[in-house]
């Protein structure tokens, strides 16, 4: 595909989101990474928040965390290319020990991965021992290692039922914790930090512990937004992200993994949308959808997802550069709890 073939494909797919001048300059960039990436024999892979004009044009398979992981688990490639934060490219190593992984940017971190150590995982292991860790994929490697199996929003609740567990520990987001509880039927309990340590209400009943990790764009999120939303467009319907707070997500109408709402846009018909998880997301959806009326309201963009561009990832392919490494100590525990994630779906 040629530079104007590939204008115009992301014209026809975006012009009502991306400005024109910026579809032309981007363009050129897409054609370039796709020549090289085919050069390097590499595959990139594109989460469902990143920015339209690179999520249209230079991915060979785009989705959530759990579709990206399974997508990176089978690739016959040399290079992996993560379009997305450090814990997914991490992932993708994890799975793939004996490929080069690449991320564009050596600034896209997660305010949710970061919220939790490995430390903080054994501490609680050691104040509940024997009770099973389910640890969101939003987690760093080390954090992984730590745990008995992992899980994304799309299958949290499976992944807790399969356990057959009275008790889980579930970590680190606490809104995704508190949604999963809800729908489980299990009492979730949070720590504090006192001066001996974690501290817990002894008295109360321990059938899920969770920890004090959000997501810095969906904690944003609130009930009075809704309120706010269904005042002017009352037949609207709303989609929260499971990393949205409990109370946001009960106010809201569908609540599911990225790629469940994108299905769900796609196959239900409604008068309005709103979307409310990071906003590139909801311009990609737009997009796929453009019989749909969209509703541009409460959109937060992430700052770390943001750091992706295409300039980057061109560079990336170019100079091989910011190489993600897991140590193999690490990636064979992390590849346990990362696989048996898959293995659930």
């Amino acid at each position: 595909m040629n530079t104007e073939e590939m204008y115009q494909m992301m014209k026809q797919k975006l012009e009502r989101v991306v400005p024109d001048v910026e579809l032309r300059i981007k363009a050129e960039i897409a054609v370039e990474i796709n020549k090289l990436k085919k050069e390097k024999n590499a595959v990139i892979l594109g989460h469902n928040y990143m920015e339209p004009a690179l999520y249209y044009s230079i991915p060979d398979f785009v989705g959530d965390s759990l579709e990206l992981s399974r997508k990176a688990a089978e690739t016959d490639k040399d290079i992996i290319v993560f379009c997305g934060v450090k814990f997914m490219a991490e992932t993708a190593k994890i799975l793939n020990p004996t490929k080069t992984v690449l991320i564009p940017s050596s600034k896209a971190g997660c305010s949710l991965a970061a919220s939790i150590t490995a430390e903080d995982v054994r501490a609680l292991k050691r104040k509940f021992p024997g009770v099973p860790v389910v640890t969101y994929v939003n987690t760093y490697a080390d954090v992984k290692a730590e745990s008995d199996i992992c899980c994304t929003s799309g299958n949290a609740v499976a992944v807790v039922e399969s356990l057959k567990s009275d008790t889980i520990i579930f970590l680190p987001d606490e809104y995704l914790a508190g949604n999963v509880a809800r729908e489980t039927g299990k009492h979730i309990v949070f720590p504090s930090k006192g001066v001996g340590g974690l501290q817990f209400d002894t008295t109360l009943d321990y059938q899920m512990i969770g920890w004090n990790g959000r997501c810095e764009v969906h904690e944003k999120f609130t009930v009075q937004d809704i309120k706010n939303v269904r005042e002017q467009f009352p037949d609207v319907v709303i989609l929260a992200h499971p990393e949205c707070s409990p109370e946001v997500v009960a106010a809201s109408d569908f609540s599911a993994s990225t790629t469940a709402m994108i299905r769900y846009v796609k196959e239900t018909k409604a008068p309005h949308y709103l979307i409310l998880t990071e906003c590139s997301m909801g311009d990609n959806i737009a997009a796929a959808n453009p019989d749909k009326e969209m509703l541009r309201l409460c959109s937060v963009r992430c700052p770390h997802m943001n750091t992706i561009t295409m300039e980057d990832t061109l560079e990336a392919l170019k100079q091989i550069r910011y190489v993600v490494e897991v140590p193999e100590e690490i990636r064979v525990r992390a590849y346990q709890a990362v696989q048996r994630m898959i293995s659930i779906g």
